[in-house]
């Protein structure tokens, strides 16, 4: 989703290392805090992350030694790659599909999912309102609310990594931002919004979480909220596949702080339909924790964690984050991006940023959580501060969605002020640059405002999905991606 300026946020993995300007520096929390001091670069990094690296199930163990090399400028303006890399455009915003409707705007999360042979199939969200560009127009039979600007449109790509079609698989709803794949191969798109029937036009309440099968769309007509899982500003979830339940971020704007959940499904086993068959939605609490921007040291473990059952789901009254619990519920600002670990079994979750003047208690530049289901504890991963900001301490925004390469290490889409890049890691902990976003390219005079999203993996490795925001761009990547550059 969209970040504020100003936001500084580092991500770290496998290693404590920090980016400056485009340079990959691998360093040990030492080096670094060594480094902050002797340069006044202001910004200071805490915590070690080989348990977010660990915790993904990577398919390869291979990967690049340090990166992919320099980035090629590229003379189409649209994307900067390594060389022996090249991407294919698969839909562009604003394209008449052949059904005679332009292609909607807002190109955020995304899911991959196996196609014919060495296809794929891709469900990406459309984060519109009614005041976006080019709305999401869908069928009446897979509308929800005919006010909602928002929606999901399935890309069929085929082994030749050719978009073979696309067209809209859900309409109606709003603010369509991230959401999470389950395990049965469908897409949860979760709205960004809390907005009501008669709110901005609209005619029915908003702030849901809707499943979108790729692969039938007679299953998406008709579409029905979760409305077990709750109504309010959705971010992400993240399923476990051993039990059913589904961890989900609030990403709240307004106080009180977001919290964050989890939903207990009534038939546990999943399926298509599964998530409709009603639950209980629950809040965290973890005593003495209600602010989680508090815990300023990594390693931080909290334990005896509890659940509380969400008195209103629907939120006919009161925001669920405002509603009367029995103990206060755990709460932390843009609580945004979650994943399953499944080596680890744990849940992992974001708090991008805090500010007290927007309600939280203590500053910080970013917070990675763990929560281990199984042993009922809390633990900080990552705490990322800055100190000193001015012009000699150059930000970066923060990325917005992630996945684990096949190769090794993550892959991040960088959100924000300043040139957008596609960020990856090696196996030994370096960053680097993979991919530079030229569409949103600034000058020196006028900085970029720019936003990469909806990244993920064929099934098979060989070619990286992702969009650009704004135009709306999806993009298909290939190349050599076993290759190491010594």
């Amino acid at each position: 989703m969209r970040v504020f300026a100003g936001r500084v946020l580092l991500i770290v993995v496998h290693r404590v290392f920090m980016l400056v300007w485009g340079v990959a520096v691998t360093v040990s929390r030492r080096q670094l805090l060594g480094r902050v001091v002797g340069a006044g670069a202001g910004v200071v990094v805490a915590g070690y992350v080989g348990a977010l690296f660990a915790a993904q199930p990577a398919s390869g163990i291979a990967g690049p030694s340090v990166g992919y090399g320099p980035l090629i400028p590229d003379p189409d303006g649209v994307l900067d790659l390594p060389r022996g890399f090249r991407y294919s455009v698969l839909s562009r915003e604003g394209t008449v599909r052949p059904d005679g409707l332009p292609v909607p705007s807002r190109f955020d999360g995304m899911g991959v999912f196996p196609g014919r042979g060495r296809g794929s199939r891709l469900v990406r969200n459309h984060e519109c309102s009614p005041t976006s560009r080019i709305v999401v127009a869908a069928l009446p039979e897979r509308t929800y609310d005919p006010a909602g600007a928002g929606g999901t449109s399935t890309v069929v790509v085929d082994g030749r990594g050719r978009a073979e079609s696309e067209h809209v698989s859900l309409g109606g709803t709003a603010i369509n931002c991230s959401g999470g794949r389950t395990p049965w191969r469908t897409w949860l798109t979760c709205e960004e919004t809390e907005d009501r029937a008669g709110e901005k036009g609209y005619i029915k309440d908003h702030g849901f979480v809707f499943e979108v099968d790729p692969y039938d769309d007679g299953r998406n007509v008709n579409p029905t909220p979760l409305a077990a899982m709750g109504r309010f500003q959705h971010e992400a979830v993240a399923v476990d596949p051993h039990t059913g339940v589904v961890y989900e971020t609030e990403d709240a704007f307004v106080a009180p702080l977001g919290g964050f959940y989890r939903f207990l499904p009534a038939r546990p086993r999943g399926g298509w339909g599964s998530l409709r068959a009603g639950g209980e939605l629950q809040a965290l609490h973890v005593p003495e924790l209600p602010d989680l921007s508090v815990v300023g040291e990594a390693g931080t473990v909290f334990g005896g964690v509890e659940w509380l059952t969400v008195p209103d789901p629907l939120a006919a009254a009161v925001s669920v984050r405002a509603q009367d619990y029995s103990k206060p519920i755990t709460r932390g600002y843009k609580l945004e991006g979650a994943w399953w670990g499944e080596r680890d079994r744990c849940v992992y979750f974001v708090s991008s940023f805090a500010r007290t003047e927007l309600g939280s208690a203590v500053n910080h530049d970013g917070q990675v959580w763990k929560l281990d289901p199984r042993r009922g504890t809390l633990r900080l991963e990552v705490i990322f501060t800055r100190t000193t900001p001015g012009p000699g301490n150059p930000e970066f925004d923060a990325p917005d969605n992630i996945c684990m390469s096949p190769y090794g290490g993550l892959m991040m889409c960088e959100d924000g002020t300043g040139d957008a890049y596609m960020l990856g890691t090696t196996r030994d902990g370096e960053v680097f640059h993979f991919a530079r976003n030229r569409v949103n390219a600034g000058t020196a005079e006028e900085p970029a405002y720019g936003e990469l999203s909806g990244v993920g993996f064929s099934a098979d490795g060989s070619t990286m999905f992702f969009n650009i925001y704004d135009p709306g761009i999806t993009l298909a990547v290939t190349g050599p991606w076993n290759r190491h550059r010594d």
